[in-house]
């Protein structure tokens, strides 16, 4: 595990990495269904607590594994036994998900019991991992001690708060601590001890990987109201259902398409101090990516007359994770890029347009299978503006570069 070569040739995610993702698209899968849920029962603010602290869970236990394996994947039977390991503590993380939605719904504690559990078990493989590549990279042996060092007293902070049992507020202010920990590990190794030889075509490949799961979670939602709605108990085949499945799908692409316009492999090379504040903007990327999905799914639940919310409430559950997923995407282009192009603040007000025409509509009284089409446009004023004028911008940004 002497690392590996920052500059390697057609560097690509393997077939362990692909493997080591399906277990995301279960914790990704849950979380969303959690919210949907709660969305449905119009507990606006535990839904959003729940979901913002799940969807930071699962962002981290897979950057955590991706940007080690970038730096020290060996591919030998005990790298694989150790990511087999991670991925078993991926899928108990999962299965805590629900009891934990629920305790912040009904209870005064948090109740993430296995959610820590599933952590324990990632941990002990990574930390393993970790202390591996200390002993067999010399030069980068305090990075590697310092990843140790910052995992192992985050975890100890986890398991103390679970033991405490406070309170929800207490709990939560205890948190925003232990995730500044979390943060800074990462940072204080890369920078203070010259840091690991993540490969950066590789990982903005692997995040690339990860939206594409995420982005899953909106098309699961669409066969899920697909199904209400032809269903035994449902109007039937209609100009509706071919209306919600385009804009289902029309959604789904548009914000595939407007991710992978610019090429950030190749600007993670040369600015590789800025991949942090890219890094961790995925954080609440991947978080909007699946909540969309969520809010398709609470469009379901209004469609089976099973949700308290509104026509103006339902399409907000889809609008406002879809504007934060392109603000957010903007946001990662100027952090690679520190360019900045007032036509994309045009982009971004047509944008908003489209998102805001469709709530206006949905608050006036037109049918939510409309609203969503026409919400569905949004990610589109992106693609139509990048493809006949904007990639020229695009161009020209990254010859500066």
């Amino acid at each position: 595990m002497g690392g590996r070569d920052t500059s390697e040739a057609h560097r690509a995610a393997t077939p362990l990495e692909l493997l080591f993702d399906l277990t995301f698209v279960i914790a990704f899968g849950a979380a969303a269904n959690e919210l949907a849920h709660l969305l449905a029962e119009g507990h606006l603010g535990s839904a959003l607590l729940g979901y913002s602290f799940a969807t930071f869970g699962i962002a981290w236990a897979w950057i955590n594994f991706s940007w080690f394996a970038s730096a020290y994947d060996t591919d030998d039977w005990v790298f694989r036994l150790a990511t087999m390991v991670q991925m078993l503590g991926v899928l108990i993380f999962a299965l805590g998900l629900p009891d934990m939605f629920a305790s912040l719904d009904h209870g005064d504690t948090v109740d993430n019991r296995v959610m820590v559990a599933g952590y324990i078990v990632m941990r002990l493989a990574l930390v393993f991992q970790w202390l591996r590549a200390a002993r067999q990279d010399p030069p980068r042996r305090a990075a590697c001690h310092k990843y140790v060092t910052t995992l192992l007293v985050a975890q100890a902070g986890w398991v103390a708060l679970l033991i405490a049992q406070t309170s929800v507020a207490v709990t939560f202010v205890w948190v925003a601590v232990l995730l500044l920990v979390e943060l800074a590990g990462p940072a204080l190794a890369e920078k203070l001890h010259g840091g690991t030889p993540w490969h950066p075509h590789h990982i903005a490949e692997r995040h690339g990987l990860l939206v594409i799961i995420a982005l899953g979670e909106g098309l699961l939602g669409t066969a899920f109201a697909l199904g209400v709605m032809v269903g035994p108990e449902g109007p039937g085949w209609s100009v509706d259902v071919v209306v919600l499945g385009l804009a289902g799908t029309a959604l789904t692409f548009g914000m595939w398409w407007i991710y992978f316009i610019l090429p950030m492999g190749g600007l993670l090379e040369r600015h590789r101090e800025r991949s942090f504040g890219w890094g961790y903007g995925h954080i609440p990327l991947f978080g909007a990516l699946a909540a969309v999905g969520a809010g398709v799914h609470a469009a379901a639940y209004y469609l089976e007359h099973h949700s308290v919310l509104g026509t103006t409430g339902t399409v907000l559950t889809v609008a406002v994770p879809v504007g934060l997923y392109v603000v957010l995407v903007y946001g990662l282009y100027y952090q690679l890029t520190r360019v900045f192009d007032p036509f994309h603040l045009l982009l971004l007000a047509g944008t908003a347009v489209v998102a805001v025409a469709s709530v206006v509509m949905a608050a006036a009284g037109v049918p939510m299978v409309w609203c969503l089409a026409v919400l569905a446009l949004t990610p589109w004023v992106t693609v139509v503006g990048y493809e006949t004028v904007g990639y020229r911008h695009g161009e020209d940004s990254l010859d500066r570069l």
